[in-house]
């Protein structure tokens, strides 16, 4: 049985300077994006309208916005309303974590739509695009959330090897479901999606994978993971995650099923 580390959020402190964990692995999925999204607009050069590292640059940037904000409302919105209505202030201390994967969603959701007038493509050409960039920064996120010790999982079995007790919840060994999480939303999820758009695909098939690899990924970790309150209450048996998941799953299905009228011409670029 294994005892969580119990890291010191800072980092680095450079006097009343102090750069958490945290804020750490938000730069390295950013960084991640910028660097295999230059890789993905290098691979488009032949294509119709191929990518510019303008483009990726300002991508990164309506994203990252977008990630930020709509993490943030997602949490106080979907997770702990009544704690944040009556901490305001606490709502824009981001550093402290806190960040609702779904919400943030929908704030990527919207900078694309943004995006994607400015630079007249279709609304599926940058999702598409951007899908199989997003599961590394998902990787980096949860390890944050394993060096935060935030997130932890439910009680396990004591003879499970790798069973781990949290001090600062209680003294009981309990899933390390933050690790579970990065695996499964992030390493397996990234090598799913880089090998299946290394083909041309039509508009969409990439993003419906992604909707429904992370949906039953989070659905399946939700498993493991203490749930959370969410605005539908406390529920251990389909937790707010899980609710949360299964629109996606069901968009990420109709967009892999849905009839195309060809392949080549309807392909993402």
């Amino acid at each position: 049985m294994l005892v969580h580390p119990q890291f010191d959020p800072v980092a680095l402190a450079i006097g009343p300077l102090a750069v958490r964990w945290y804020g750490l692995m938000y730069l390295l999925a950013f960084l991640q994006f910028w660097f295999l999204g230059r890789r993905r607009a290098q691979a488009s050069t032949g294509q119709a309208k191929p990518w510019s590292v303008e483009e990726l640059d300002d991508l990164l940037f309506w994203g990252a916005i977008g990630v930020v904000l709509g993490g943030r409302l997602g949490q106080v919105l979907f997770y702990e309303p009544g704690y944040y209505f009556s901490h305001p202030l606490e709502i824009v201390a981001v550093w402290k974590g806190g960040m609702s994967f779904h919400g943030g969603f929908l704030g990527v959701l919207a900078a694309f739509t943004l995006f994607a007038r400015k630079t007249g493509r279709s609304w599926f050409q940058v999702a598409d695009f951007v899908a199989p960039l997003v599961p590394l920064g998902l990787f980096f996120g949860r390890i944050g959330n394993f060096i935060n010790g935030e997130l932890w999982g439910r009680p396990a079995d004591p003879s499970l090897p790798w069973a781990m007790v949290f001090p600062q919840v209680d003294g009981l060994p309990r899933h390390p479901s933050q690790l579970y999480e990065a695996g499964l939303e992030g390493l397996v999820l990234f090598a799913v999606l880089w090998l299946y758009s290394a083909t041309p695909r039509p508009a969409g098939r990439v993003s419906g994978l992604f909707l429904v690899g992370y949906g039953l990924a989070r659905f399946v970790g939700e498993f493991f993971r203490t749930p959370d309150d969410g605005i539908f209450g406390l529920s251990t048996t389909v937790s707010m995650g899980q609710w949360l998941s299964l629109p996606m799953i069901a968009a990420g299905l109709w967009l892999l099923l849905r009839r195309m009228p060809g392949t080549a011409r309807n392909a993402a670029s």
